[in-house]
Order: structure tokens, then sequence, then C-alpha cells
């Protein structure tokens, strides 16, 4: 495997979170789940926010103008889209840098593909209780967007 095709795979999935995030209203961050839990505002600062958490632990250097997002900000659609961009880059970094220096993630076994395969799974999840919470609180993103979602050779 082409080192390269990892990073592109994260990439993409990175632009489907954002790419979900944009189809969104600002007021829709709001939207919970039926059976409560984080607001789709939250489920958004979550996925950045555990981003840091694992950068925290393997390499704390990149983390350079980065911060959490806290549940009070989660609501602000442009401070979600710019920090979800930024922590995907320095994931790429992360990404990129392990691959080159013996595939090993500093607190996570077993090596850099099972952390990509974590934190595309990690992430995933969430845009599904998004997705979710929109439907059930009457807002479900265009199916247009549902469909796209799934879309990796053009996104």
């Amino acid at each position: 495997m082409d080192d390269r095709q990892l990073l592109e795979a994260w990439d993409i999935h990175n632009r489907i979170n954002l790419y979900l995030l944009e189809a969104i209203e600002q007021a829709h961050l709001e939207s919970q789940l039926a059976s409560k839990g984080r607001n789709v505002g939250e489920q958004f600062a979550h996925l950045h926010n555990v981003r840091l958490m694992w950068l925290k632990v393997s390499a704390q250097d990149l983390m350079k103008g980065l911060s959490k997002i806290e549940n009070d900000q989660a609501s602000d659609k442009k401070l979600l889209h710019k920090s979800l961009a930024d922590s995907g880059k320095v994931i790429r970094t992360l990404l990129d840098q392990s691959m080159k220096t013996g595939g090993k993630i500093k607190g996570f076994k077993p090596h850099v593909i099972a952390f990509f395969a974590y934190l595309v799974s990690h992430e995933s999840h969430h845009r599904g209780q998004i997705i979710l919470a929109l439907k059930q609180s009457g807002h479900p993103v265009d199916k247009k967007v549902q469909y796209g979602i799934w879309e990796w050779g053009v996104r």
C-alpha cells in the first residue's frame, strides 16, 4: 500500500464530516436524539475534541493553535468547521509522520493503520448519530447529502 492512499482516505473522510456540517442549518445544531445525549453541534465538537485527546497523548507538539470546543461553543458553525478542518490536517500530519517512522502511534496499539480505522469508525458512528438526531427532531438531512456522504470517489 502506498502511504498516500491512507492519507487521501483520511482527507476524504474529513471532507465528508465537513460536507455534512455544511448541509446543516445553524439553528439545527441544537437538535438532539430522542434518547437525549449530545446535540448535533456537541457531536461535531466531540469529534474534534477526541482528535485533540489523541494528539495530547501521541504528539503534543502538533497541537499548537488547536483548542478544545466547549459545549457552550458547539452551536457556532464557523468554529466547528474551522476546528474540524484544522484538527483534520493535524491528524493527517500525525498519520504521515507515524507511517514514516515505523508505523506506531504513541499511546495506541497496535499501529497507525488501526489508529486510522479507529478514528474513521468513531467519527462515522457519530455522523450516524447526527443524521438520526436531525431526523428525529424534524430536520432531516437532504437526500442528496444522505447519499453524498457515501460518495468517497468525488468528495
